[in-house]
């Protein structure tokens, strides 16, 4: 039986415009209707209905890290994540030598087959960032489990039967020894590559984004700085309409001024990640990011024992309401955290209100809170229902 959800505004492509309805069947969206509600029809009061929010980047979160996960873990994930407004998000392992990121991999995707219908956001398989970077640009990575994407370790990756088409991302460094032909060959088997944690000069960015590269992990974050006569990477894929930026908007990571400027500057093409990790959710304390150390304190940014900056504990939502407080349309803002990053991993039914999409919705209330959020048609998160009392879909903190 169909059901129909009603809203006085609603995200239509990179529009808000309204009243507009979206009639639901099996799952999926079958109209989208502009106007007075129709009879029968579930009419939210106020706010706004968006897509589901897709999160292309998560090392974890509510205490659990990816690179050591299992089904409850992942449950305990799922739920939370829809506090947030995320509907779909794509589980990433940092840095490991080969051998160990596909078994990390392998658990990634045996604990996503194991969550149950119906329960919280969904997984899209693995993001690999890592361990094909450059030791010059290593943030928290350890450098040491670093290697070069020679056609053997290229191999392993793509020949192994439980990653095959489930390998969604590829984040390295092309400027490495053999990387723009491990480029070609992850972008022939459907992979998206992504240059991150990298020293590529601008011509070296340009170049990865010929042999198929398309997307630039967390801009400005680990990666060779812009400069006036050096572009490096940011200042390349700022103006190369081929990437997809992807931007950590805590305004820790890229500060107010230039999280504007991005917008500016290529606002179209901004995928808003958070690049959580287990402590997103979570008290100040100590936790692990693919098995290294990270101390999360009371100023709410995750560093290692050194300082330097390790993951997040940045929540999507608060992303979006981050780039609205710089000024960003806020139009603009959501389809960063709904419909380019859907379409930059290929996903073209996910982040639009539209016929045939996924049925992931979010209402929003007026100060832009998920209020209730609906996966696959069913209701996921309703802030107005009781809190289970296992605690597992906190985030209270995180999305203040």
């Amino acid at each position: 039986m169909d059901t129909v959800v009603a809203a006085p505004r609603a995200l239509l492509g990179r529009t808000i415009t309204g009243p507009a309805s979206v009639r639901v069947r099996a799952g999926r969206i079958v109209e989208v209707l502009a106007g007075d509600p129709p009879a029968r029809a579930e009419v939210l009061t106020g706010g706004l209905l968006t897509p589901g929010l897709v999160d292309v980047q998560v090392n974890g979160a509510v205490g659990i890290d990816f690179a050591d996960v299992d089904a409850e873990g992942m449950l305990a994930v799922a739920r939370a994540l829809p506090r947030t407004g995320v509907t779909r998000f794509l589980p990433t392992l940092i840095t490991a030598p080969v051998p160990v990121a596909i078994r990390q991999a392998r658990a990634v995707l045996a604990a996503s087959a194991a969550l149950p219908e119906g329960v919280g956001a969904r997984p899209l398989g693995v993001h690999l960032e890592g361990p094909f970077l450059s030791p010059k640009r290593a943030g928290v990575h350890n450098p040491a489990l670093m290697a070069e994407p020679g056609a053997a370790e290229i191999d392993q990756l793509l020949d192994d039967e439980a990653l095959r088409g489930a390998l969604r991302v590829v984040t390295l460094a092309p400027e490495q020894p053999g990387g723009m032909a491990a480029v070609r060959r992850l972008v022939e088997a459907g992979v998206l590559v992504a240059v991150g944690h990298s020293d590529a000069t601008g011509e070296q960015t340009r170049a990865a984004a010929e042999a198929g590269a398309r997307m630039v992990t967390h801009l400005f974050n680990a990666q060779r700085p812009l400069g006036h006569r050096e572009p490096g990477v940011p200042g390349v894929a700022l103006v190369d309409e081929r990437f997809t930026l992807g931007l950590i908007a805590d305004l820790a990571h890229v500060g107010p001024d230039v999280c504007r400027l991005v917008f500016n500057a290529a606002g179209h093409r901004v995928a808003l990640v958070t690049d959580a990790m287990a402590a997103a959710g979570m008290p100040p304390g100590r936790y692990h990011l693919g098995g290294e150390v990270v101390v999360l304190t009371e100023d709410g940014v995750p560093r290692s024992p050194e300082g330097i900056i390790a993951g997040s504990a940045l929540t999507l939502d608060r992303a979006v309401r981050n780039i609205v407080s710089v000024g960003v349309d806020l139009a603009d803002a959501l389809a960063s955290a709904t419909i380019v990053p859907a379409d930059a991993i290929g996903e073209t039914g996910l982040g639009r209100l539209a016929p045939g999409a996924a049925a992931d919705l979010v209402w929003w209330d007026d100060e832009l809170r998920p209020r209730k959020v609906w996966v696959g048609g069913e209701v996921v998160f309703d802030a107005d229902a009781p809190v289970p009392a296992d605690g597992k879909l906190g985030y209270a903190a995180a999305g203040q």
